[in-house]
């Protein structure tokens, strides 16, 4: 029996998930309900596509992607873990950790009372993650999928001794134009963006807009984003939970191009808003003990 027969006998709900091969023939979970419909492959648990009814795609997926084992996913939602951007002391580590590139197990499958889809990954340490990080940790993304998207990040430490880690829910939105839209939910709060400056500055305007490449950390900040974006005529919500910083992201032209998993033209039509827990709001996870880190994701009409 195939892996993908396996997965469709034990954890398949008929007319609303089933597995497939999907790009790469990376295995993938696809869902179609009421509400929405979404794609996530089991290579990183990672959420390729959302898309509400009737409305177009939330979520961004460059054409250039890899979908590869061990190489990342660009675009969706990939899992950055145990540690944010590039490693602290061994640059030769993959960057934003290992979580995004192993393949995980699904957990469990379940039809909503409501109409909506949830799906289950875990993944556990093993031999190969404690050569990179020794610790013993277990992740499990929950993902429910309805007229909302809510994903979940459960970090739990089955060990004996606590653990540092930083990472995110490295969401990739699908927006109109870079030039149109605006987020808010971020003024007052302290960013360091060290493209431009190493010195940490406070965000002044209500909204952010974008004019050139953008890459902040926004600190000690629990706040709601809201993408406005008149070009799709909606509103784009990020509600988090169990998070302090906010990343937002677009490469713009010149990264772009040096991006070989990027195409050159794409950067108009993506932005990131990342729901993370990155330095100074690292955590850290007692013995025994779980952190839980939740993206809802929602659409909101335009006044």
């Amino acid at each position: 029996m195939s892996k993908i027969d396996a997965l469709n006998n034990e954890f398949a709900i008929p007319e609303q998930l089933t597995f497939k091969q999907g790009p790469g023939g990376l295995a993938t979970a696809t869902i179609a309900n009421a509400h929405a419909s979404a794609e996530i492959t089991l290579h990183g648990a990672h959420l390729l596509a959302y898309r509400p009814r009737g409305q177009e795609p939330v979520l961004w997926l460059s054409k250039k992607s890899y979908f590869e084992p061990n190489k990342p996913i660009r675009g969706g939602i990939p899992v950055c873990w145990p540690w944010f951007s590039k490693h602290r002391t061994n640059p030769d580590l993959p960057s934003h950790g290992f979580a995004r590139l192993l393949d995980w197990e699904v957990a469990g499958t379940k039809a909503m009372d409501e109409g909506g889809t949830q799906i289950r990954l875990r993944l556990q340490d093993s031999e190969a993650t404690r050569a990179m990080w020794p610790h013993a940790f277990e992740l499990e993304l929950q993902a429910e999928v309805g007229a909302a998207l809510r994903v979940r990040l459960s970090i739990r430490n089955p060990g004996n001794t606590p653990y540092e880690c930083t990472g995110a829910l490295h969401t990739y939105f699908n927006i109109s134009d870079i030039t149109q839209i605006r987020i808010l939910g971020l003024q007052h709060v302290e960013y360091l963006e060290t493209i431009y400056s190493a010195e940490p500055s406070t965000q002044q305007d209500a909204a952010i807009t974008f004019d050139k490449e953008t890459d902040r950390v926004y600190r000690n900040t629990d706040a709601d984003c809201l993408i406005e974006d008149p070009g799709l005529d909606r509103g784009v919500r990020n509600h988090k939970v169990g998070s302090l910083s906010t990343v937002v992201w677009n490469p713009w032209t010149e990264k772009a191009k040096r991006m070989p998993d990027y195409a050159d033209d794409e950067f108009p039509t993506m932005v990131c808003v990342e729901t993370a827990n990155t330095e100074p709001n690292q955590l850290s996870i007692t013995a025994g003990s779980e952190h839980v880190m939740e993206a809802l994701i929602s659409i909101e009409g335009q006044d």
